[in-house]
C-alpha cells in the first residue's frame, strides 16, 4: 500500500486529492513541518526524507518519492483509468507537466512559500508584486476551458486547486478573477476535493487546539 507523508492544507493536499479522485487506498502520517517531527510516532521526519518537506510518498517497494509533480504524475500513472493524467503520447501529457511545473515554482514558491515561511515586509515585496502577473495566466486559461488540461480533472487541478484555497490566507482574494473563483467553486463541489479538504482542516485545528 502506498504511505503518504504529509501535513493539513499544505501542499501535500493536492496528493491526497489526487489519491482520492484515483480512488487509491493509501496510509497517511502526519509530519510536522515546522518541529520536523512525525506526529504518530515522534520520530525524526528527517529520517524519511533529509528535505524535511511534504509532500513524501513511500512506494510499495519501499522507495520515497518527493517534490508535488513527481509524487502527483506517479498517483497518475498508478491508476491510468482514472483520467488523471494524459496517455504516454498524447501531447497534452506535456500541458500538464507544464502546469505542474508552473504552479509549483510560479505560485507555491514564489509567493505562497515565502508568504508563510517568512514574516519580513522587505522579503514579501517583490512576491506580492508579482503574483497577480502570475495568477492572471491560469485565469484567462480558465476563462475558455474548464479544466487546466483536456477536458477532465487531472492532477495539475489538484494542485491548483491547494494553491488557490492557500491564497486567502496568504492575503490574496481569488475573487479579484471571476475565472478562478468560479473553477475553484467547480473542484470544490467535486466529491473527493471537498472530502479531502475537510479531513485537512479538521486535523489542522487539532493541530492547532
Amino acid at each position: 500500500m502506498l504511505q503518504l507523508y504529509f501535513f493539513p492544507m499544505a501542499c501535500s493536499l493536492s496528493s491526497r486529492i489526487a489519491l482520492m479522485e484515483a480512488g487509491i487506498e493509501a496510509q497517511y502520517h502526519l509530519a510536522h513541518i515546522w518541529t520536523k517531527k512525525i506526529v504518530d510516532d515522534g520520530s525524526d521526519f528527517r529520517g524519511v526524507s533529509p528535505k524535511g518537506a511534504v509532500p513524501v510518498l513511500v512506494l510499495e517497494n519501499g522507495e520515497r518519492l518527493t517534490e508535488s509533480a513527481a509524487v502527483l504524475q506517479f498517483i497518475a500513472d498508478a491508476k491510468p483509468k482514472a483520467g488523471l493524467a494524459p496517455d504516454h503520447g498524447d501531447p497534452d501529457r506535456y500541458r500538464l507537466q507544464e502546469w505542474l511545473s508552473f504552479i509549483g515554482g510560479e505560485i507555491h514558491k514564489a509567493f505562497l512559500f515565502p508568504t508563510f515561511w517568512y514574516k519580513d515586509e522587505g522579503s514579501l515585496a517583490k512576491p506580492r508584486a508579482r503574483i497577480t502577473q502570475t495568477l492572471a495566466v491560469p485565469a484567462a486559461h480558465l476563462a475558455e476551458h474548464e479544466f487546466l488540461v483536456g477536458d477532465r480533472f487531472t492532477v495539475a487541478d489538484a494542485h491548483l486547486t491547494w494553491a488557490l484555497l492557500l491564497l486567502r490566507p496568504a492575503g490574496v482574494d481569488v475573487a479579484q478573477w471571476p475565472s478562478l473563483a468560479s473553477y475553484l467553486a467547480r473542484m470544490q463541489a467535486r466529491p473527493a476535493v471537498r472530502e479531502a479538504i475537510a479531513t485537512e482542516l479538521a486535523l489542522r485545528k487539532t493541530l492547532a487546539a
